[in-house]
């Protein structure tokens, strides 16, 4: 099969293409550049593409243009302003990305007859978050306070809209949380901040130590993904599905920190920075995924402290061992299809 990968040059989309990759298809993106120093640049990713094409998802005729010359079978749609904190920096770039450019990316893999399967990859901050222990299922009602997530939700709300109104291919919608893993730069991200203050030596200031996460590795919400398209291969899975860890994995970021730096070593530690917050995010966060267990029969294959494990190896075998970032990604995809 030919994947089409949209935002194929961020972090989930590198380790995406080298996943897809390894199980035999061809794949090929459509994104911005990359961030300085991503995996996608850092593994070598674009060797293993079809088709890597540079273009702003909120310019719709160029989209159209694009993935109709590429003609993949199944898109996957990534794209996106990912950040909350950047959403408030930048808000009117947050909408337009997400909620136009899913609808121009819709629009246009609807159009695009080649096309076998849609999949748009949203949120769990789509939902209306009201700190609740039990996770969020699928029909729950959505909201989103900051504008990264009203934005997400928006995206969310015209793809299931864009569903019933208009003929397409089959189109799921995948709902995730926060996910680790080697090879992140992105701003604001818990582990990118911890490991890069502890290779400086200095430590790290965290915002939010009290927060609780469900921590998942990329791998195992990438392998939900491509169970759904599977399915809707198949004929099934439409709708909207979670893609989340287990309850073991609904962990203070205090922990987290705690935890990573005992992994890392070398005197690394943290700091309590809660005092310097002015800008609001969720304290609480979690999604049931009990409908992607039961119908899909898909669960992750790493444990909370696996997931923590590889994601620290990974910065260990390339910074202390010498490794390319290449060589350790490729290997544990393949020590994750093993599992």
């Amino acid at each position: 099969m030919h994947y089409l990968v949209t935002g194929h040059t961020g972090f989930k989309g590198a380790w995406l293409t080298l996943l897809l990759k390894a199980k035999g298809h061809d794949v090929s993106g459509l994104a911005l550049d990359p961030e300085p120093g991503s995996l996608f640049d850092s593994a070598g990713v674009a060797a293993d593409l079809k088709h890597d094409v540079r273009q702003d998802i909120r310019e719709a005729s160029q989209t159209a243009s694009a993935i109709e010359k590429i003609q993949p079978d199944v898109v996957i749609h990534l794209a996106a302003q990912p950040l909350v904190r950047e959403s408030y920096r930048e808000p009117r770039q947050t909408f337009e990305t997400n909620a136009i450019g899913t609808l121009n990316v819709v629009e246009a893999a609807g159009a695009t007859t080649s096309v076998q399967a849609l999949l748009v990859i949203t949120t769990d901050k789509v939902y209306r978050n009201v700190n609740r222990v039990e996770g969020y299922r699928e029909g729950d009602p959505l909201g989103g306070d900051d504008p990264y997530s009203s934005s997400k939700a928006m995206a969310d709300i015209l793809t299931q809209s864009w569903i019933k109104s208009f003929p397409g291919p089959p189109t799921a919608i995948a709902r995730a949380g926060n996910v680790i893993g080697g090879g992140d730069v992105s701003k604001d991200r818990l582990l990118v901040d911890l490991l890069t203050h502890f290779l400086e030596g200095s430590p790290a200031a965290i915002r939010y130590p009290n927060a609780v996460r469900p921590w998942q590795h990329v791998l195992d919400c990438l392998n939900g993904y491509l169970v759904l398209v599977e399915a809707l291969l198949d004929g099934k899975g439409l709708g909207e599905w979670n893609f989340g860890p287990g309850t073991d994995s609904f962990v203070p970021v205090r922990t987290i920190a705690d935890l990573v730096a005992s992994q890392w070593g070398e005197d690394a530690a943290w700091l309590d920075a809660s005092a310097t917050n002015d800008l609001h995010e969720a304290n609480l966060l979690a999604l049931d995924s009990t409908k992607a267990h039961d119908e899909l029969h898909w669960h992750n294959k790493l444990s909370f402290d696996e997931s923590l494990t590889w994601t620290v190896d990974w910065q260990k075998r390339v910074t202390r061992e010498g490794l390319s970032p290449r060589t350790v990604s490729l290997q544990q995809v393949a020590d994750f299809l093993d599992k």
